[in-house]
């Protein structure tokens, strides 16, 4: 397809140019509180945080740097369910939406955070935790559990 001679044609780098600059005019999205479960949370060495933040409609990337992050009391674990004030901005070299978080703050746990912890109270209460007797110290027969689809073992292949 030919490009219009009407219309300009902008290079990727142009374009993701363009776009930051739309959203850093945008008053909601240059001052924006957002809430949101934390997962993928990592601290690099350089002191800056990537994480994201997600609820049952969607998912947003999300980066703290590191002199944002030297303020927080405590860092948000996986599961986290936090609100997260900051900009929308584009990371030009992937054109990806991202959250430029200033400040974060728990609001409590999250929804796979809840259901995980649910689920570990339900298996409790069953005793499925609970070790009904010792391991031997030297056991006689040793079983190996497996399915179809699992790939052979270096044990396995040897019989």
């Amino acid at each position: 397809m030919k490009a219009s001679t009407l219309m300009p044609v902008l290079s990727v780098a142009e374009l993701n140019s363009y776009l930051v600059a739309l959203l850093e005019s945008d008053d909601v999205l240059r001052d924006i509180w957002v809430q949101g479960e934390v997962s993928g949370f990592k601290q690099y060495p350089s002191g800056h945080c990537y994480f994201s933040l997600k609820d049952e409609g969607g998912v947003m990337r999300g980066v703290m740097w590191k002199s944002f992050a030297a303020r927080l009391l405590v860092l948000p674990t996986n599961g986290d369910l936090v609100l997260a004030h900051g900009k929308v901005s584009i990371y030009a070299e992937r054109g990806e939406l991202q959250l430029v978080v200033d400040t974060l703050q728990p609001a409590g746990i999250g929804l796979a955070q809840a259901q995980l912890e649910a689920l570990k109270q339900r298996l409790q209460a069953e005793g499925l935790f609970d070790r009904k007797r010792p391991l031997p110290l030297l056991p006689r027969r040793i079983g190996i559990v497996t399915s179809p689809q699992a790939p052979r073992c270096a044990i396995c292949s040897m019989c």
